[in-house]
This record gives C-alpha cells, sequence and structure tokens, in this order.
C-alpha cells in the first residue's frame, strides 16, 4: 500500500442519500445500538442493490474529492455497531436488554443470553465488490470489542470484561478475513474508551489486542467524543488516550476541528501514525482549504509528517451530499496547500 505523504481519508462513514435512508429520523437520536430497518426507505427485496448503488456513490465522491484512502462509506448500516453487533450468535434481538448511552439516557441495546459467537463474515462478503469499483487503498470500520460491551445487556457472561474478550474473538475472526479478502486497512471504532475510561483501562486494551491479534495488514483504532450531530459541547482533551500508545492498532484516529483540541495532545501518542481530524461536521458551513491548512500544521507542529493522516471528525454520515463533499474537497486542498509549503 503506496501512500503520499500526508494521505488524507474518511473515518468511516460517508453522508447517505436521502433515497436509501430516512436521515431526519435518523439524525433525531443517537445511533441505534439494535437493528432499526424502518429507517431504510427501499423495500427489503431491493435493499442489497440500493446499498451497492449507494456504495458506487461514495466511493465516486471519495474519488472525485481526490481522497487517498477509501471506504465504502458504511452505506449497509444504520449506525457504526448496530450491524455486525446484530449478526452474531448469543444475542436476542427479539427482546432487547437496556443500558444507559454516553448521555445518561437509557436505550434499546443488544442482549447478550448465550456464547457471542460470529456465524459468517459480516462485512468482507461485499470486499470484491468494493475493489471492482476502486483502484484506491480500502479501508473498512468494525465495532471494538469494549464498546460493543458497553452498548449491551450482558445476561451471560460473569462480567463485562468477559464480554468484551468475546467480542473480540469474533472480531477478529471478521478481521481477518477482511484482510484475506484484500482490505489495506481494518479500523475498530472504540468511543466508549473515552466515555468510560475507568473500565477501559481494567480490560480495554486486552479486548482490542485480542481483536487485532494476527493482522495482515495496517490496523486502525478510533475514538471519538461522539457524533458532532448529537455532541455539542465536547471535551478540551481525551480521557483515554495515552494508555492507547501500548495496544496493537499502528494507528490511532481522533477527532479534533469540532472540539478544538490542542495537538500537544499527539504527545501521547509517540508510536502511532495519528489520523487527525481536520473537519468540524457539527458545522456545516464548508471550511475553506485555507482553514484546514492551518490545522494541519497545528499538527505538524507536534508530529512529523511520517506519522500524520489527515482525516474528518466522524459523522460524515449526518450530513447532506453537497456539503459532506465539498468539505472532503477542500479538506484534500488544504492538505496540498500544507504539501505546497513542506515542499518549497
Amino acid at each position: 500500500m503506496e501512500l503520499p505523504l500526508l494521505p488524507t481519508s474518511l473515518v468511516g462513514s460517508y453522508a447517505q442519500p436521502g433515497w436509501l435512508i430516512d436521515k431526519e429520523r435518523l439524525g433525531q437520536r443517537l445511533p441505534p445500538r439494535v437493528l432499526l430497518n424502518e429507517l431504510w426507505r427501499v423495500a427489503p427485496e431491493q435493499l442489497a442493490e440500493a446499498h451497492n448503488d449507494a456504495t458506487i456513490i461514495a466511493l465516486h465522491d471519495q474519488h472525485r474529492a481526490g481522497v487517498d484512502i477509501v471506504t465504502d462509506g458504511e452505506m449497509r448500516r444504520e449506525s457504526y455497531s448496530n450491524r455486525f453487533a446484530s449478526a452474531l450468535d448469543g444475542v436476542d434481538i427479539d427482546l432487547p436488554g437496556e443500558a444507559i448511552d454516553r448521555t445518561g439516557k437509557t436505550v434499546p441495546v443488544p442482549r447478550v443470553v448465550a456464547e457471542i459467537v460470529r456465524r459468517e463474515p459480516v462485512e468482507a462478503p461485499f470486499i470484491n465488490f468494493l475493489k471492482a469499483h476502486t483502484d484506491k487503498p480500502i479501508k473498512i470500520t468494525l465495532p471494538g470489542p469494549f464498546t460493543m460491551a458497553q452498548q449491551a445487556q450482558n445476561d451471560y457472561y460473569p462480567d463485562d470484561g468477559s464480554l468484551a474478550l468475546a467480542y473480540a474473538a469474533a472480531v477478529n475472526e471478521e478481521l481477518l478475513d477482511l484482510f484475506a479478502a484484500g482490505v489495506d486497512i481494518v479500523q475498530l471504532d472504540e468511543p466508549y474508551v473515552q466515555a468510560r475510561p475507568e473500565a477501559a483501562s481494567e480490560y480495554a486494551v486486552a479486548a482490542i489486542d485480542r481483536a487485532l491479534a494476527g493482522a495482515e495488514g495496517v490496523t486502525a483504532l478510533h475514538v471519538c467524543f461522539g457524533y458532532g450531530k448529537h455532541v455539542a459541547d465536547k471535551p478540551a482533551g481525551y480521557a483515554f488516550l495515552q494508555e492507547l500508545d501500548v495496544c496493537l492498532a499502528d494507528e490511532i484516529s481522533i477527532d479534533c476541528a469540532q472540539p478544538r483540541l490542542k495537538m500537544d495532545l499527539l504527545q501521547m501518542l509517540p508510536s502511532k501514525r495519528v489520523h487527525v481530524g481536520v473537519l468540524d461536521l457539527r458545522d456545516t458551513t464548508v471550511e475553506p482549504p485555507e482553514i484546514i491548512a492551518e490545522r494541519i500544521q497545528a499538527a505538524l507542529a507536534v508530529i512529523p509528517a511520517e506519522r500524520l493522516v489527515v482525516a474528518p471528525d466522524c459523522g460524515l454520515k449526518y450530513l447532506s451530499r453537497d456539503v459532506a463533499f465539498n468539505k472532503l474537497r477542500n479538506m484534500v486542498l488544504g492538505r496540498d496547500l500544507v504539501l505546497g509549503q513542506i515542499c518549497l
């Protein structure tokens, strides 16, 4: 996988078309933890074709914008986690449980009633389709085991640490299949290590390492404060970040633009390549390339260009396609401005 200096990448999701999913209903609540099939605007018998068409649109926009590392835009998902979490044996999807989300609300979640087992590949079967429509490096995201354990009602395992390790084994099977199918980067999404740092300090790294064991390609770990669409006031720093420098992930992806984080925090990850969020996705104004270039330069004052990947904050799925595309395009243009200054 050959990449330019300061490569650009999505975090994972891209703007889903309004003809595919009810974006108004989707945006009214936090990402669903259980399946909500009623969000899809396409009949079940036509949904697979619609997902394919939406994926081609997401790839086309990334190509037009000049993004270096592409994703499927997570077009087949209602949320980053519920598709994979609901596809596992051991989960009662007909009678969900309840858990407290990161905002303090009680929400429906998967209820674990037996051993967690991945019955079949979930995302891996679609990689050949992706490769047929792009020649760029591909990144695929999976929900992390710690976060899935926090987003479940545990009625089977002796403790949440054991549940997280069970989820990790299932994630690892999917990860290995993704690399075997030709994916270049597999990313785990672990927002709850930031939301619940005390539990994370007990077993998050062990679960993450179990999920990443034996990886035959580049691995990344995304940590965030929640989607900008839903979270207005974000903290000034990460509660669980330095601890991730020892995990097996090759790269760490963090949101920096909306919370206006000081780039000094990048010093907490001396051994990792870092995906730095430079697009504020709560603000639907399209940042000019010059502003994005300033954010990239702030990161470069702390870490070398060889360890920096330029990315949005997470949550492009909630934006209109027009806004999402123009933000991506300007992100690439902002990166190019910085490259021009570096190469002078």
